[in-house]
C-alpha cells in the first residue's frame, strides 16, 4: 500500500527540533572540524529515515528525497531565525555563535524565516503533489529561484563582508545548496509542461494583437520600465556613483545598502547584472509573440526577487541592524511602497503568463499564414 506523500515527509522535518538541541550540546564541546563532519553524518542518517518512512515508493522521483532533506533544514533555520530573535531558547544558539555567527545578522535571519515559512510550505506542497503524481513543474521553478537568489546572496555576502574572516569549515556546509538546485533546475526544466487546451485560430488571434490592443500588457511594460529603471540607478548607488541623487538616496533612503555585512551590495550588483537583463528581455516578451520562454523564466524570477525582497526590506528594517545602517522612519512608508512594488512586478509578469498562455506558445501555421495576409 502506497504511503501519503505529506504525513511521510513531515516525519524526518520534525526530527529537526531534537537534531537541534543535539546539535547545541555537541557545538558545545566540538571544534569546527567536528562540526561540519556532525552536520554531513546527520544528512546521511535522515537519507535513511526517509527511506524507512516512505517504503521507498516515493523514490521514483529522486526530487522527493531532496525536498524531504531540505525541508529539515528549513525547520532548523526557523528555530534558528526564532531563537535569534528571543522568541525560544536553547536549541541553536551555540552553534550559531560558533559554527555560523553570520546567521546571526538581520540578513541570517531574514533568510532563515523566508527559509523556514515560504521553502518549507514549497516543500510540503510539491511532496503532495509527487503523492498525487500531478505535476509540481511551476511550484518548482518559484522555489528554484528563491533558493538559488537566497544562497547566492548569502555565499557571497559572507565571501566579501565583514565576517569572512570568522568562515569555519562549516560554511562548507552550505556548497550543496548551491549543487542541489543546479541539478534539481535541470530535471524541473526536464519535466513536460502542462499545455493549455487552445485551438490555432484563438492562438493567432491573440499573437496577432499589437500591444495597444493589449491594455493590461501594456501597463505591464510600463511597470518593467520603471522597475529596470530602479534596478540600475540602484546599482549605481552601490558602485558608488557621485551623482548627488545617489548620494542622498544611500544615505537619506536606503543606508542600509551602506552595511558592511555585503550583502545588500551583493543583492543590488545581482539586480544589476542579471534582474535588469531579464526585464528587458521580458518587455521584449511581451511586444513580440512566441517567446514560449518567458512564462517558465518569469516563474524562476519571481520567486527570486520576492526572497530577496523579502530580505533586503525586513533586514533594511531589523533592530539586529546597526542603527546609521537602518531605514530612517521619516522615509519608512515611501521605502516599503517602492520595494514592495518592485517585488510585485515580477509576480504580476508570472502570473499573467500563466493565465493567459497563449501570446507565448510557438507560433502556429494558422498564426503564420496571418501574419503574410
Amino acid at each position: 500500500m502506497q504511503l501519503p506523500a505529506v504525513p511521510g515527509a513531515l516525519a524526518p522535518s520534525l526530527l529537526a527540533i531534537p537534531v537541534a538541541f543535539g546539535i547545541n550540546a555537541a557545538t558545545a564541546l566540538a571544534d569546527p572540524l567536528a562540526l561540519m563532519l556532525t552536520g554531513v553524518l546527520l544528512l546521511a542518517g535522515l537519507i535513511s529515515i526517509i527511506f524507512f518512512v516512505s517504503g521507498g515508493s516515493h523514490f521514483q522521483d529522486p526530487l522527493f528525497c531532496v525536498f524531504v532533506v531540505l525541508s529539515f533544514t528549513s525547520v532548523a533555520d526557523l528555530i534558528i531565525s526564532l531563537e535569534e530573535d528571543g522568541y525560544i531558547s536553547g536549541f541553536m544558539e551555540v552553534y550559531v555563535r560558533e559554527g555560523e555567527p553570520y546567521l546571526r545578522t538581520a540578513h541570517g535571519i531574514m533568510i532563515c524565516y523566508w527559509d523556514g515559512i515560504i521553502h518549507y510550505g514549497l516543500y510540503l506542497a510539491m511532496m503532495a503533489a509527487i503523492g498525487q503524481r500531478k505535476s509540481y513543474r511551476n511550484l518548482g521553478l518559484f522555489w528554484l529561484g528563491s533558493l538559488m537568489m537566497s544562497i547566492v546572496v548569502f555565499l557571497l555576502g559572507n565571501l566579501i563582508g565583514k565576517y569572512s574572516s570568522d568562515l569555519s569549515p562549516s560554511f562548507l556546509l552550505n556548497l550543496p545548496y548551491i549543487l542541489i538546485p543546479l541539478w534539481a533546475g535541470v530535471r524541473l526544466f526536464q519535466q513536460p509542461k502542462a499545455l493549455p487546451c487552445l485551438s490555432p485560430e484563438k492562438v493567432a488571434k491573440e499573437q496577432g494583437k499589437c500591444l495597444y490592443q493589449r491594455p493590461q500588457d501594456m501597463g505591464l511594460v510600463l511597470v518593467l520600465l520603471l522597475t529596470a529603471a530602479f534596478t540600475f540607478f540602484r546599482g549605481m548607488v552601490v558602485l558608488d556613483c557621485p551623482a548627488d541623487s545617489c548620494f542622498e538616496y544611500i544615505y537619506q533612503h536606503e543606508p542600509y545598502l551602506r552595511d558592511p555585512v555585503g550583502y545588500p551590495k551583493v543583492q543590488m550588483l545581482i539586480y544589476l547584472f542579471y534582474v535588469l537583463p531579464f526585464f528587458c528581455l521580458s518587455i521584449y516578451g511581451l511586444v513580440l509573440p512566441g517567446c514560449s520562454w518567458l512564462p517558465d523564466w518569469s516563474l524562476v524570477f519571481a520567486g527570486a526577487i520576492a526572497q530577496a525582497q523579502f530580505s533586503h526590506l525586513g533586514s533594511s528594517l531589523h533592530a539586529r541592524t546597526p542603527f546609521p545602517y537602518q531605514t530612517p522612519e521619516d522615509v519608512w512608508w515611501s521605502f516599503l511602497l517602492t520595494n514592495v512594488l518592485y517585488a510585485l512586478g515580477p509576480q504580476l509578469l508570472a502570473f499573467r503568463c500563466l493565465r493567459c498562455p497563449a501570446f507565448f506558445l510557438p507560433a502556429t501555421p494558422a498564426s503564420r499564414g496571418k501574419k503574410h495576409q
